[in-house]
């Protein structure tokens, strides 16, 4: 089994219990996810199987997409709702829709964020959220990311204490999105933190094609789990693609180095043989004229255009 699970992952879980799971249920003990989501967030994790774990690094740097509920009026320690209230001040004069929608807009571009304490960001050997619970103060290294898409899902609530209003955020890796709810929260004047949140789209992955535990379960009991996984191609479909014949299929197979095609192509590129997926392959830097392999997949079966 090569290919890809596009998970739904559940709340409560970390993404390494998903993927102990889903060694479980598979048998196949090569596998591995495209990027962390926290326990209490649930959503897209594609898990990758067999060969399909070689195109990982190339996934993580697509976009992300959140819908993501601020609150404000209240900020915790952990800047989500699990965490321990820190701040509060009193909704007297609540946001309107016109200054909600110009600190929202006012994010879009590249920002510097802040990692929270309580991350999995490395510090001087440590993860931040030892120090955290170690009650010790660190410098924390400061981060561009990009925010490609910003909107409103949801009109402000008034509730009891606070306020809530869901957005929507299409992103780069290594945005917290934790921070983005506190930041928007400054902006509008109050202490904020991000009280719900659920990854739609990741990897080119959607929310639409996920499956859950529970129906990888049934499928394996009926014997039919190939259904649900994904061929390695499918993970690949934003790189531009490459098609060669059998006698350049044999020489691809075996890592060699090929001419460079005519058009010039946005690198990494994917080499195909009709529906098989062969190789990743890049210009070669050193040999002009040339493209080496990055990865090669050993693969027995044709890839086909399942999607």
């Amino acid at each position: 089994m090569d290919g890809i699970i596009p998970l739904k992952k559940p709340k409560g879980l970390t993404s390494h219990d998903c993927v102990k799971k889903i060694r479980s249920i598979t048998g196949i003990k090569k596998a591995g996810h495209t990027g962390t989501l926290d326990p209490n967030v649930e959503g897209v994790l594609p898990i990758c199987l067999g060969e399909a774990t070689k195109v990982i690094p190339f996934l993580q740097q697509l976009k992300k997409v959140y819908i993501a509920e601020v609150t404000l009026g209240t900020a915790t320690t952990t800047e989500d709702a699990d965490g321990e209230v820190i701040e509060r001040k009193e909704m007297l004069d609540p946001p309107t829709d016109a200054e909600i929608e110009a600190a929202l807009q006012s994010f879009i571009g590249e920002i510097k964020q802040t990692p929270p304490m309580y991350s999995a960001v490395r510090v001087k050997g440590k993860r931040l959220y030892e120090y955290a619970r170690e009650n010790k103060s660190v410098e924390r290294p400061e981060r561009t990311v990009t925010i490609y898409d910003i909107k409103r899902r949801k009109d402000l609530e008034e509730l009891k204490d606070n306020a809530s209003f869901t957005i929507e955020v299409s992103c780069s890796k290594g945005t917290y999105i934790r921070t983005l709810a506190v930041d928007i929260g400054k902006r509008l004047g109050y202490p904020a933190h991000m009280s719900k949140l659920i990854r739609i789209e990741t990897d080119s992955f959607t929310i639409d094609e996920t499956v859950t535990f529970s129906e990888l379960e049934k499928a394996k009991e009926e014997d039919r789990l190939d259904e649900l996984i994904l061929p390695v191609g499918r993970a690949l479909r934003h790189l531009p693609k490459i098609q060669v014949g059998h006698a350049l299929k044999k020489r691809v197979l075996q890592g060699q180095k090929l001419r460079q095609p005519k058009e010039k192509l946005n690198a990494p590129f994917v080499i195909m043989h009709q529906h098989e997926l062969l190789a990743i392959y890049e210009y070669d830097k050193r040999e002009r004229g040339k493209i080496k392999p990055v990865r090669v997949f050993n693969m027995h079966k044709s890839e086909g255009e399942k999607s």
